[in-house]
């Protein structure tokens, strides 16, 4: 064992001379591990809530870059789109909400996926967790989409020890059914699974392993000795989520020993996001941000998130406050790996900016365009536009406290007609307190027009009705493609 450590840790160290250098080509460029939490909300991380129990992310975002303004979409499927196809979901036709389990669509098949794309250029491709970006036809699923290998499962809010949704069992290792680890803890299922392909890879080669973590979605489960850290939390829906947090960043730690084990570290790029904000009725928590998951407010779609890499940034140990996108990622690990993202990825290369704390490469995004809610929300600079009604949960949640915290007001719920808008300057008004709109109708006009251009590329939402045919009665109880 010594000696493959110390084998691979002279691999390491030849690799990153030469991508330093920029002479070699090939497995010289890094391995890129993507980790992406579930309904984790911006309170929910200890270096914005020191109530909070995770040392081993925060030693990795204290030692990297804290990301404070890294968007994503209001809620998951819509997410993974922008991780996995640098698109926007009104782009893909994702842009309504989450793949429902008999909805008989999935990310298209257009697209080219990240994997795909790293595939291209040498890369070994691993996925562990959850999918969630369709699975009726067996084009739509991970192993079909330039992935290597896939231990996880295709819908959500499974049950994270007997794996079922809605009396389907959905848990896959690559094409086939897994029930070898029924009844463990989901979590300790993806944090070994993860741990395992690092300790088999080849250093010789780039890996890319996407880690999309079960955790923190609803049901809120969890081992009892996770609860127990946080037994001062009377609210029985904050203690037990907090727990899950608690339980993802101990196999976060159990994968970072695994990558400097094997000397894999001295050339990776980790980079955690959640993938929208917390849901407050499920125990997360977004304080001081307004509203939720779900909603387009900063508590939906501002995330946690960091990058480490113990030597391939110039800049580290700081805060990073630039304008970035969920749909950046996607040409930021290609330019890593030494590819080139299609020219009608909206994403834009965003390693300059978060290695060396350049200015952002974008000045503007879309937090969505939702054709059916008819709302709506750009930000072009400091600005923020929203059209309509943000959702349903409009108002500011402090971290429960009793049981009784969770009983949202309902007052706060109102929808606005779909023709109204709302302005908020977000670098002097984070928490979004001021609505600007009537004192800066310059500027409400021309987010506007910004808006209605961007709307104009809009592909039609490519919801459909429920198609029973995917009942998992259908395949002897679990949850299986093939029927789309």
């Amino acid at each position: 064992m010594e000696r493959r450590k110390a084998v691979h840790t002279v691999v390491s160290l030849l690799l990153l001379i030469c991508f330093t250098l920029s002479g070699c080509h090939g497995a010289t460029r890094p391995h890129v591990i993507f980790i992406v939490a579930d309904d984790l909300g911006w309170n929910d991380v200890s270096w914005h809530n020191p109530q909070m129990i995770t040392p081993n992310l925060e030693r990795l975002a204290r030692n990297g870059v804290i990301l404070n303004s890294s968007y994503v979409q209001q809620v998951c499927s819509p997410s993974r789109n922008c991780f996995m196809s640098g698109k926007y979901p009104y782009h893909t036709g994702l842009q309504n909400g989450i793949i429902r389990p008999l909805s008989p669509r999935g990310m298209p098949l257009s697209v080219t996926a990240l994997p795909q794309k790293l595939k291209e250029v040498g890369y070994s491709t691993h996925m562990v967790g959850k999918w969630h970006l369709g699975f009726c036809n067996w084009k739509y699923v991970p192993t079909f989409r330039g992935f290597d290998s896939f231990l996880g499962y295709y819908l959500g809010a499974e049950d994270y020890y007997i794996h079922t949704r809605d009396a389907g069992y959905d848990l896959r290792l690559d094409d086939k059914v897994y029930t070898f680890p029924n009844g463990t803890y989901s979590t300790y299922v993806f944090g070994q699974r993860a741990v395992d392909v690092i300790n088999g890879h080849d250093p010789a080669t780039p890996l890319f392993l996407y880690l999309p973590f079960q955790a923190v979605h609803e049901p809120l489960q969890v081992p009892k000795k996770y609860e127990d850290m946080y037994a001062h939390i009377h609210n029985y829906k904050r203690r037990v989520f907090s727990g899950m947090v608690t339980a993802m960043d101990e196999a976060v730690g159990n994968i970072t020993r695994a990558l400097e084990s094997t000397g894999l570290m001295e050339n990776s790029v980790i980079i955690f996001t959640t993938d929208n904000g917390g849901p407050i009725v499920g125990g997360a928590n977004n304080f001081p941000l307004r509203g939720a998951k779900a909603t387009l407010w900063e508590g939906g779609t501002k995330g946690s998130a960091f990058v480490y890499s113990k030597n391939l940034m110039n800049k580290t140990r700081y805060t990073n406050t630039e304008m970035i996108h969920a749909v950046d990622w996607f040409p930021t690990i290609l330019h890593l790996a030494g590819a080139t993202p299609d020219p009608t990825t909206d994403g834009v290369n965003q390693w300059a900016t978060v290695s060396e704390g350049a200015p952002s490469a974008r000045t503007e995004f879309v937090y969505n365009i939702n054709d059916i809610a008819e709302n709506a929300a750009i930000r072009v600079g400091k600005y923020k536009l929203i059209k309509g009604s943000a959702g349903r949960y409009n108002g500011w949640y402090p971290p429960p406290t009793v049981d009784s915290d969770l009983e949202v007001d309902s007052s706060l719920y109102y929808q606005r007609r779909n023709d109204t808008y709302r302005l908020y300057d977000i670098e002097a008004d984070p928490t979004e307190h001021f609505d600007l709109a009537s004192q800066l109708p310059q500027i409400v006009s021309m987010m506007r027009d910004r808006l209605e251009n961007y709307r104009k590329s809009m592909v039609p939402a490519g919801d459909l009705p429920d198609d029973p045919a995917g009942d998992p009665k259908n395949f002897g109880g679990v949850w299986s493609p093939g029927w789309c």
